[in-house]
């Protein structure tokens, strides 16, 4: 029983499971389970009934995963499962909301919830003429670790064994080793500065995606929406900083020339981070939905209600509302429909140079250290 058959058996589907349990909550009210939706039909029964299913599927089946990855793990060493545990979590999530989107779009399309209602699109010039400023003074934490890192291993170097383990099992067990060289050595360094390099680039996109402005409020989630790119920017370049922590723990025990990796001081660091997200996103809201708007921004009054609604757009969201795909649309990365962040436009071609960006980064590694 060591803390990595604890990681993936038990607590990495249990942070699956828990994200996927705040969801609904943390999406728009006009966006239940990916579904566009006019406000005046928030509280459909319909909606209410498929958020109760979807949430005892989850902590049903969820609770008999995670009780069955830890009697597994307590009934002895077998090198755990690696990331099956998680995989089936996610299964599970995917199972519970394609039900329940299904669900709502039927009963949505059947009494024509948008029939006769004057549809919109809402936009704010002043998110391009005055963007909201990138903070970039957050990324300092993340650059220190890469320098500290990187001067251990120029330090360390001399004294590294002849071969360096490049890869371990889920259990922590090194079952690959490569020879000393300066790409084997400082490869976790190359990874430090590849991740926090295109963790910057996604968090200052976001900064230039479209915002989901709602019609009837425009002003109101004008203004959530540039809080909600500060907070999250700043969540996500301390989390870069946590996984570089996390890649100080590894490289120091590679250095070592380590066969067995302690998890423990790998895994606080990420999980640390990966709270961070999490809450920074519980206490925002999708696209900042639970931020409070001042007066101010109002002329000292509540959101006036504009009589629009936005447009019925879910024809541009594909495979169960997944994917976003659409050629008139500009915006390279656009709001998620369903939980936190952002997702890709796969109508723009522009896509495709970010994809192969993410997508090489595993093959580039795994070309520096053999």
């Amino acid at each position: 029983m060591t803390t990595g058959e604890w990681f993936s058996n038990v607590i990495a589907p249990l942070l699956v499971l828990a994200t996927a349990w705040l969801a609904p909550a943390l999406s728009g009210p006009t966006l239940p389970f990916g579904v566009r939706v006019p406000a005046a039909y928030t509280d459909a029964p319909v909606i209410a009934r498929q958020r109760g299913a979807y949430r005892l599927l989850l902590g049903g089946a969820g609770a008999v995963l995670v009780l069955a990855g830890a009697g597994l793990t307590l009934a002895g060493p077998h090198g755990g499962y690696g990331a099956l545990p998680s995989l089936l979590a996610l299964a599970l999530c995917l199972a519970g909301y394609l039900r329940a989107r299904r669900a709502i779009r039927a009963v949505k399309q059947r009494e024509g919830w948008f029939q006769g209602l004057r549809q919109t699109v809402a936009v704010d010039t002043s998110l391009r003429t005055d963007p909201e400023r990138f903070p970039w003074l957050w990324a300092a934490p993340a650059l220190l670790v890469l320098v500290v890192t990187a001067v251990t291993g120029v330090v360390r170097y001399p004294s590294m064994p002849d071969r360096l383990p490049t890869h371990y099992q889920g259990a922590g067990t090194a079952d690959h080793f490569a020879a000393k060289t300066l790409g084997s050595a400082f490869a976790p360094v190359v990874a430090q500065a590849a991740l926090t390099a295109i963790l910057l680039l996604l968090m200052w996109l976001t900064f230039r995606s479209r915002a989901d402005l709602d019609p009837a409020r425009p002003a109101a989630t004008a203004y959530q929406h540039r809080r909600f790119l500060g907070r999250m920017a700043v969540a996500m370049l301390l989390l870069a900083a946590c996984i570089d922590l996390t890649l100080l723990a590894a490289a120091w025990q590679i250095w070592h020339g380590d066969r067995t990796l302690s998890l423990t001081p790998l895994l606080v660091p990420a999980l640390a981070g990966a709270g961070l997200v999490i809450g920074t996103a519980v206490l925002s809201g999708q696209n900042g939905g639970r931020i409070p708007v001042p007066e101010g921004v109002t002329n000292g009054t509540a959101a006036p209600d504009t009589g629009a609604v936005h447009h019925d757009d879910d024809r541009y969201w594909r495979a169960g509302g997944l994917f976003y795909a659409n050629r008139q649309d500009p915006a390279l990365l656009v709001p998620k429909r369903f939980g936190i962040g952002w997702t890709v436009n796969l109508g723009n071609p522009r896509t495709l140079l970010l994809v192969v960006l993410i997508a090489g980064f595993p093959l580039a590694m795994d070309l520096l250290t053999r």
